[in-house]
């Protein structure tokens, strides 16, 4: 009889450190995949914002220039 028990708290622990296992390996899975999107999104992130920095310039130059070839000139 003891080793009836024995054995089934030695298959219970079992299932368990076997779970936990599973979730924690999970929980890693997650981790990597976030810190590979992040690792993705922050250059074109930083590209997009320099692309917009860029296009509102030359915006305001194409501006000053139709400004300066309206303007009646002195």
């Amino acid at each position: 009889m003891a080793n009836e028990t024995n054995d089934l708290s030695a298959a219970v622990s079992n299932i368990f450190d076997t779970a936990s296992k599973l979730a924690q390996q999970q929980v890693e899975i997650l981790s990597n995949g976030v810190k590979a999107i992040t690792d993705v999104a922050e250059p074109l992130a930083k590209s997009a914002i320099d692309l917009v920095g860029s296009a509102t310039n030359t915006l305001g130059q194409v501006f000053q220039s139709a400004a300066s070839a309206i303007a009646p000139k002195q």
